[in-house]
């Protein structure tokens, strides 16, 4: 800053001006003379006066510049001040959040500290512990041979007879898995093939006689033409006091049906004798056959599978005679094809793939008369003969639970073969005795000891047993099982096999706070 407060450049502009009109009238006095002195005084004069007004302006100017300039530097200063207590504020704030960091970090340090103390509490009580040991390893190597091998047979026995034990349990276990899964297998094979009710069902055809003389014709002289027509046929003829009527019984429905043709035919004919009844067994059997292919076919139709062999065909059309507790089992495949691939649909699942699992799930039952094993198993074996995929084979191998599934379809089949099946009214058993029957299960479980809750699912096929882990302990649990197995074998009745499944569950809740 100048003198006054003005600047530096506008203090010598005014000296400036002031040298200038002195020399100026300096040089009009020594040129002009003195003539014109007055004349030249009168200019500078004038010059004067408005070098004076000159630096009054200028000195408002340069004034009013500097209380511009300080009312700058007046704001300026007020907004570095307002920057500065902003930025001691955050220095506050960093400063504030250091400390709590530091308090933490201390606590911290103190938790580990008390940490390692406790690290080195235990790593002395270790060292000890090791001493310890190592001097008893001492004392005992001052023991001879063979008290120190007498002691260490003992040791090794100990554990030796500690491993068998839990071997032999292991084995056990294994083996009891085993068993039961067989005894499974076996009962279920022997319930499908021989049960009673499926039995008085599936293997007895009555055929009508206009008048019991009819009988005696049958039967012919000295038995010959009765003997001729099982023969014929394979199925026995079964001539009793039914009034107007003979019973046919065989186990394969196919031979049973060609039968029953046959012989009604033969009654209708009149003529009945050894020859006449080969010639019309013939022809009941290319009846029968004819059937057979249309039924397989309106089968595959039905449900929309354009091509399929002809093995598989014929399989389908001989499942027309077959029946299930009173249910038709061709149309059960047809209506499982329906269910499943209306669930696959839903789904998203491959639906030709369910559709065509669905219809041939219970193919085995076509031969299962003929053939050992679950028709599940005999299904698969077949199909996958017969070239079918092994997505098909595991729909009709698994359908029953007898081998794991390995798709999405195939649990649909197995929903839908369920659904189709178990359903009231499906098969020979009226909603009210379904119910009633759902409820004797129950009741049979719920009246034992140590029994929670007790669900009868799969339409009375299982029932599953929650059990008091407090009351029934695991051994308990597998006794239990098999005293209501034998109560509701001994007490009720019902088709096929019941499984029974007991559940034994502990549950330990803590809460974390």
């Amino acid at each position: 800053m100048g003198i006054g407060g003005f600047g530096t450049g506008t203090v010598l502009g005014i000296l400036g001006g002031i040298v200038v009109g002195a020399v100026l009238g300096y040089l009009l006095k020594h040129f002009l003379g003195a003539a014109q002195m007055k004349s030249a005084q009168a200019e500078a004069q004038r010059l004067l006066e408005e070098a004076q007004s000159k630096y009054k302006e200028t000195i408002l100017a340069a004034r009013d510049e500097a209380l511009k300039i300080r009312d700058e530097a007046e704001e300026e200063l007020k907004r570095k001040r307002a920057d500065l207590q902003k930025e001691e504020i955050r220095l506050q704030r960093r400063r504030d959040a250091l400390d709590h960091k530091m308090d933490r970090l201390e606590k911290r340090e103190r938790k580990l500290n008390q940490r390692q103390s406790k690290l080195d509490k235990l790593k002395n009580e270790l060292e000890a512990a090791k001493e310890e040991r190592l001097r008893e390893l001492e004392r005992i190597s001052q023991m001879s041979v063979e008290e120190a091998r007498e002691t260490l047979l003992q040791t090794v026995e100990e554990e030796t007879r500690q491993e068998m034990a839990r071997k032999i349990r292991q084995v056990e276990a294994e083996a009891q898995e085993m068993a039961d899964r067989r005894a499974m297998e076996i009962i279920a094979t022997a319930v499908q093939r021989l049960a009673s009710e499926e039995v008085a069902e599936t293997t007895v055809s009555m055929v009508p006689l206009p008048n019991d003389e009819m009988k005696g014709r049958i039967i012919g002289r000295g038995g010959r033409n009765i003997r001729a027509f099982e023969k014929a046929t394979g199925v026995d003829v079964v001539v009793d006091d039914t009034p107007e009527a003979v019973v046919l019984s065989c186990f394969d429905p196919v031979r049973r049906e060609i039968a029953r043709v046959a012989l009604s035919k033969l009654i209708v004919d009149g003529r009945i004798h050894p020859a006449r009844i080969e010639k019309i067994v013939e022809k009941a059997r290319e009846e029968v056959e004819a059937i057979i292919q249309e039924e397989g076919e309106r089968a595959i139709h039905e449900v929309g599978i354009p091509t399929m062999h002809p093995e598989l065909i014929q399989l389908l059309g001989r499942l027309h005679f077959r029946t299930s507790y009173g249910q038709n089992v061709l149309q059960h495949s047809i209506e499982t094809a329906h269910l499943a691939g209306m669930m696959a649909a839903e789904l998203g699942a491959d639906v030709a793939l369910a559709k065509e699992g669905g219809l041939l799930h219970d193919i085995g039952k076509a031969v299962d008369q003929q053939r050992e094993g679950a028709h599940a198993e005999i299904g698969a074996e077949i199909a996958r003969r017969l070239g079918k995929s092994e997505a098909i084979v595991n729909c009709i191998a698994a359908h029953h639970g007898e081998t794991e599934t390995q798709s999405v379809e195939a649990i649909l089949v197995e929903a839908a073969d369920a659904i189709s099946g178990a359903r009231p009214g499906a098969r020979r058993e009226s909603l009210e005795t379904y119910l009633k029957r759902v409820q004797a299960l129950e009741e049979v479980a719920n009246s034992f000891e140590g029994v929670d809750q007790s669900y009868a699912i799969q339409a009375g096929r299982e029932i599953r047993i929650l059990v008091k882990p407090q009351d029934i302990d695991d051994l308990a649990a597998i006794r239990l099982s098999k005293e209501i197995a034998k109560t509701v074998e001994t007490n009720l009745e019902y088709p096929g096999q019941i499984k029974v499944t007991v559940i034994r569950e502990t549950r330990a809740v803590e809460y974390a706070k």
